[in-house]
């Protein structure tokens, strides 16, 4: 998600339309007209601004920018990107918690939920990548009808959504997120590799743990076992005392008969 989120950037939205080979737009709209209204369109969808914040938008002959039907369908895409990115700072509570939950148990366990879970990622990059490859028209309509069941994200060429983002927009926003990802995981993988030097550091912090706990054992048995003398001490003790009183007692009484 913290790639796709960079993606949807305006510096991504400038490099797009000013690098060479992006398709120009057939209807018209010049490289600066671009960028209006795809940020826009890319503000909207980040934004908690109502619909008329994009249904307003005007061009220069009046008409408005953006149909009603394209308006619906990037309310759409701004409700999915809200709800992912709260869902992804739930995620991110929760994996913090299960970290130090981790890092609080066996020495290394949560350098080896890393390791696995970059491998994980690798494994789910590579299946899109491979999905995409086999069809990238058929990828792109099997994303839409996952998220969009509606069917309201098809659009004609000459629809303003279709000219400021065209399919060249999103295979390249598709490879950076890849790019990003990928780079992000490999880093990971360095940083959790099962090296020599780290399970030995682990196996340490193993022993160092069980020296420790059996040091804490050892105290509180001798605390323990302290507080159980002190107690027998304290009864035997108490024991002649209560004698003697009834003896003293005894004897008052025959004294008197």
């Amino acid at each position: 998600m913290a790639a796709i989120r960079a993606v949807a950037t305006p510096a991504f939205l400038w490099f797009e339309y000013h690098r060479p080979g992006f398709p120009a737009d057939a209807y018209g709209f010049s490289t600066e007209d671009r960028m209006v209204y795809g940020s826009h369109g890319l503000d909207y969808i980040l934004n908690f601004a109502p619909a008329r914040f994009l249904g307003d938008v005007m061009l220069p002959d009046g008409r408005h920018a953006f149909t009603a039907p394209e308006v619906g369908h990037m309310t759409d895409v701004k409700h999915v990107m809200l709800w992912s990115l709260l869902l992804v700072g739930c995620w991110l509570v929760l994996a913090v918690l299960c970290a130090r939950r981790l890092g609080d148990g066996a020495p290394g366990a949560l350098r080896r939920a890393l390791f696995a879970g970059a491998w994980l990622t690798i494994l789910l990059i590579l299946g899109l990548l491979g999905l995409s490859l086999l069809g990238w028209e058929r990828f792109f309509t099997g994303f839409h009808e996952i998220f969009f069941p509606e069917g309201n994200w098809a659009f004609y060429p000459s629809d303003t959504l279709i000219r400021l983002y065209p399919d060249q927009f999103w295979v390249d926003s598709a490879v950076l997120i890849a790019l990003i990802t990928v780079l992000a995981v490999s880093v990971l993988l360095v940083a959790t590799w099962p090296l020599a030097h780290r399970r030995q550091r682990d196996l340490a912090r193993a022993h160092a743990r069980q020296e420790a706990n059996r040091q804490t054992g050892t105290r509180r048995q001798a605390v323990r076992g302290g507080s159980d003398g002190t107690t027998r001490d304290d009864a035997a003790g108490a024991q002649p005392r209560s004698d003697r009183g009834r003896d003293t007692s005894a004897g008052s009484t025959s004294s008197r008969h």
